[in-house]
């Protein structure tokens, strides 16, 4: 029996990427670290978007933040200190990776760490329409 997923129709063609990329946010169920998504009003006729990261105790250096294709990546890595001696440890240094997938035309437009925070702006510029007329080869 064939699996009928919604990509499936003949009339959706190339959006095999699409599909993959749902298939793997599905199976992403970490919550770590906790995020907002603000929609931005502005005065301009760009989309503005604010991804909001609780990231207490990373600090700069500690954080990556990359595009690769149509996706954001923000990574979390903090050394371990070998040199403290806990006598209780009740905050980890944990690693984390963060994937946000980004529709067509959208960038990144800044990236700010203030007081545990990391805000990361996306806009996406009004596209310009193009309409391109196909000629039709006739043959005999």
């Amino acid at each position: 029996m064939t699996r009928m997923t919604p990509f499936s129709s003949p009339l959706l063609l190339g959006f095999d990427s699409m599909e993959k990329t749902l298939e793997r946010i599905a199976k992403s169920g970490d919550g770590y670290p906790p995020y907002n998504i603000e929609r931005i009003r502005g005065n301009n006729d760009r989309e503005q978007l604010r991804i909001i990261l609780a990231v207490a105790g990373f600090s700069n250096d500690d954080l990556e933040v990359t595009t690769e294709d149509n996706q954001l990546i923000i990574r979390g890595r903090q050394a371990e200190e070998e040199t403290r001696e806990y006598l209780h440890r009740g905050i980890a240094a944990r690693q984390f990776q963060r994937i946000f997938v980004l529709a067509d035309g959208m960038r990144v437009s800044a990236a700010t760490l203030k007081n545990g925070l990391l805000s990361i702006d996306l806009d996406r510029p009004e596209p310009e329409r193009l309409v391109k007329r196909i000629n039709i080869a006739v043959q005999d």
